[in-house]
């Protein structure tokens, strides 16, 4: 067996000693051969030490470009955040035509990663023709087609998941928030079985939330049980505390509020071509999105990472996360041009072409609006405001990324409820020093009044009227969350005051916000 064949074998067996050690001996005896560095960084990727890899896989594609090698280095620039040079290295990639599985395979979660669902989708489809067993490429396909709106696809691919691996819970969970369940269709009986019948912590987390949203879908009050039992359990797996978001909400207010001049009162960059729309998850952030996204001259970018990432590349703080007090702290010597000119080097790779606007629908942008109100003073900022009962309902009852800091405080009632009250406040702040800078708009005034409420959206955006926008549902661009399957649906009432579904178990909640002096009918 030949010293690469002995590094791939021993890397698919999850051998990485063994590996290392014939990949290091290729590069001694072929070090003009690309084989031996793209193993040795694949060794370091799988170790966890991506940086370590980068160079590695850079010195293989000196001696040659490969599609593999290609698409493994845009992998690891993804996990890097940089995506620019992951968008370069799949367009090379693509350019050599590859046809091996993997290979397309990791090219479609790059596209994904990049925003580019409509070409992904050829990569996992050629994957899945090439190896139809492999149900994590299937998986994938599946998740890209439902992003693009083919919903009946991506729920053949589930099935034949689960024909072949009746636990899955990814696919049970995926199959689940795919449409709405009726009493004539759903998977209610399978998926109590699955729950049964799982062992691992991650999987019964994602088969309670599959069948919370189906039993909700039927109007079945059980939905509640479900969720408190998932979300007590990896609420004490994540070891989260209130106090974490706190110190984050307590230095944003420090900074701004106490210092009017927080951040260098100097020019900002003037590029007015972002729109941000922000709030609190599941407030409607996805449906304006998709709102300004349907006007000609407005194309979607997704949610991007390029504001909080812009910031604390420039804070330069040592700290894993992306944000955090002491990252928040350094920001406020930071140049606003600075910040947004590296906000849009980072947005670029993610802007539709064709249109001279684009949105960024991260939501906990809202955090950021200081910055960007200095940053990029000709951008516009709205942001969704939604009764404050069906918010904490609606962001308990939502499988976020299970692991992101984002969205940590959403496994527990109280915990929402306080993290509500806390972004109301930053909300109150904003508007104070920064006054008519945010259009904070009323999912419940927006569905009563849609086309009132788009002219004074569009109006804020510095729009032209587009009756185009009516029609949001149209809009035939990917949506990557979990509302994709409510914005293809028209505008209607149906997820206004679902609370009250379980009013009992949420009564506390109602009655500590109301004692904040917060109004919740």
């Amino acid at each position: 067996m030949s010293l690469e064949a002995q590094a791939r074998a021993a890397l698919r067996r999850g051998d990485l000693p063994a590996a290392a050690v014939a990949a290091q001996a290729l590069v001694s005896s072929a070090p003009d051969q690309s084989a031996g560095f793209f193993l040795l960084g694949i060794v370091a990727a799988e170790a966890g030490q991506i940086a370590k890899a980068v160079p590695l896989i850079e010195a293989a594609l000196e001696r040659g470009p490969k599609a593999e090698h290609l698409a493994q280095l845009a992998k690891l620039l993804i996990l890097l955040r940089r995506d620019g040079e992951a968008a370069d290295a799949v367009d090379k990639a693509i350019a050599l035509t590859p046809d091996d599985p993997l290979t397309l395979d990791t090219l479609g979660c790059v596209l994904a990663r990049l925003g580019r669902h409509e070409e992904s989708i050829a990569r996992f489809s050629a994957a899945v023709t090439s190896e139809p067993g492999n149900l994590e490429y299937r998986y994938n396909l599946a998740a890209a087609n439902g992003f693009t709106g083919r919903v009946d696809e991506a729920r053949t691919h589930y099935e034949t998941i689960l024909a072949k691996d009746p636990g899955n819970a990814r696919a049970h969970y995926a199959l689940a928030i795919l449409s709405r369940q009726t009493s004539q269709a759903n998977h209610v009986p399978r998926l109590q079985a699955a729950v049964t019948a799982a062992d691992k912590p991650e999987d019964a987390l994602r088969l309670r939330y599959a069948l919370a949203k189906e039993l909700e879908d039927l109007g079945d009050p059980g939905a509640f049980e479900q969720l408190w039992t998932a979300n007590v359990a990896h609420k004490r797996t994540i070891g989260y505390s209130f106090a974490l978001d706190a110190a984050i909400f307590d230095a944003i207010e420090t900074l701004f509020a106490g210092d009017r001049n927080a951040l260098a009162a100097v020019p900002g960059n003037p590029d007015p071509a972002p729109i941000f729309v922000v709030g609190m998850p599941r407030t409607g952030t996805t449906l304006v999105d998709r709102i300004l996204s349907s006007h000609r001259d407005v194309g979607s970018a997704g949610e991007l990472q390029a504001m909080p990432l812009a910031v604390k590349q420039l804070a330069g703080t040592q700290s894993r996360a992306v944000i955090d007090p002491a990252t928040i702290a350094a920001s406020g010597t930071l140049d606003p041009a600075a910040i947004g000119d590296a906000y849009l080097a980072r947005a670029a790779h993610h802007r539709p072409a064709g249109t001279s606007r684009f949105t960024d629908k991260l939501p906990a942008n809202f955090l950021y609006i200081g910055h960007i109100a200095r940053a990029l003073p000709n951008a516009r900022i709205v942001c969704l405001r939604r009764n404050p009962m069906d918010t904490v309902w609606s962001n308990y009852k939502n499988l976020f990324a299970s692991q992101s800091a984002y969205y940590a405080y959403s496994y527990d009632l109280m915990d929402t409820a306080c993290y509500y009250a806390r972004f109301d406040a930053l909300m109150r702040l904003w508007e104070r020093l920064f006054p008519g800078r945010v259009l904070q708009l009323s999912y419940e005034a927006l569905v009563a009044d849609q086309q009132g409420q788009t002219r004074e959206l569009l109006e804020h955006c510095g729009l032209d009227w587009d009756e185009t926008c009516l029609s949001f549902h149209e809009n035939g661009a990917a949506v990557a969350t979990p509302s994709a399957a409510q914005v293809r649906r028209p505008l209607n009432a149906d997820a206004i005051g679902k609370w009250r579904t379980h009013e009992a178990a949420l009564r506390p909640v109602a009655n500590w916000l109301e004692a904040q002096g917060f109004t919740i009918d």
